[in-house]
C-alpha cells in the first residue's frame, strides 16, 4: 500500500507518494548540507577528522600545537582553521586554554550520553 502524504500550497490541497516526499525531503536536506560544507577545503576536512578520531583515543582536549604536528600544518593555520570550524557551530569547541574539547559527535566534557567504539575506545557523545 503506497502511503499519501497531503500537501497544502495556498488553498490548494493536494496528494503526493510518501515515497516521492521522502526523497524530496532527503534531496533538499542534501542539497542544503551541501552548502553548509562549501567553506571547508581539504585541510578543514584533513583537521576536523583528526580531532573526531584522536579525542576517544587521548581522552583529553587536542591543543592546536598537537593537531598542527600530526596533520602537517601549521599551528597558524590549524588556529586558522579551528576559528572557521567554530564559527560556523557545526564542527568543533575549544575551551579556554584553545584546544579542542569538542568535535562532533564526541566530546572529552562531562555529558548523560556515552559513546564506545568498536576498537574498545569510550567517550561521551556530543
Amino acid at each position: 500500500m503506497d502511503e499519501k502524504i497531503l500537501m497544502v500550497e495556498g488553498s490548494n490541497i493536494s496528494e503526493i507518494s510518501r515515497k516521492k516526499w521522502a526523497n524530496e525531503i532527503q534531496r533538499h536536506i542534501t542539497k542544503e548540507i551541501k552548502s553548509e560544507l562549501e567553506f571547508m577545503s581539504e585541510d578543514h576536512h584533513v583537521v576536523r577528522n583528526f580531532v573526531v578520531k584522536k579525542l576517544p583515543r587521548a581522552g583529553q582536549p587536542l591543543p592546536p600545537e598537537n593537531i598542527a604536528e600530526n596533520v602537517n600544518l601549521s599551528v597558524d593555520d590549524v588556529n586558522r582553521i579551528l576559528d572557521e570550524l567554530e564559527k560556523h557551530l557545526t564542527f568543533l569547541f575549544r575551551n579556554d586554554q584553545g584546544a579542542v574539547a569538542w568535535a562532533y559527535p564526541v566530546t572529552v566534557d562531562i555529558t548523560p550520553h556515552r559513546a564506545v567504539f568498536s576498537t574498545g575506545e569510550k567517550i561521551n557523545a556530543a
